[in-house]
């Protein structure tokens, strides 16, 4: 396997996943807000620890920057090679369900991800949107490179 490559292709999947979803949140009130479940997440962490969380606009700074290292990893798994496809097709497929099936469990509240059918679907949507440019990004910079 390719880490650089792979490595590089995860995080590319994930920064055209936030950016993608921090767009579209701005323009659509179904979108889902991943961003308030990792500010929440964030916020519960420091209370556990005894700490106070900082104001809302640093919460979401940190939210965003441990989103996209966290899928950033996530998605290199898909590699860079020729299952990259698959791979990353499915990552995002399980990045997408979890998204929508795990936060009600964890205590972070459902309505960020399942406030409607649609924000469902594009909550699976843009994760299996950023499995699948991990893919891409890995494949294209190893074809770059050769």
């Amino acid at each position: 396997m390719k880490i650089l490559e792979s490595l590089a292709g995860g995080f590319a999947g994930a920064c055209i996943l936030t950016i993608i979803h921090e767009s579209l949140r701005r323009v659509n009130p179904d979108a889902p807000r991943m961003d308030i479940l990792g500010m929440r997440a964030i916020a519960k962490l420091m209370e556990k620890a005894g700490a106070t969380p900082p104001d809302d606009k640093t919460l979401h700074d940190w939210a965003m920057v441990g989103d996209v290292v966290s899928n950033g990893l996530y998605y290199s798994f898909a590699g860079a090679g020729k299952s990259a496809w698959l791979r990353g097709t499915l990552l995002g497929a399980l990045a997408g369900i979890g998204a929508i099936t795990l936060p009600g469990p964890l205590g972070l509240g459902e309505a960020p991800s399942e406030r409607t059918p649609q924000t469902k679907a594009m909550a699976v949507g843009l994760y299996l949107l950023g499995g699948v440019a991990a893919a891409l990004a890995a494949r294209a910079i190893v074809k770059a490179t050769k």
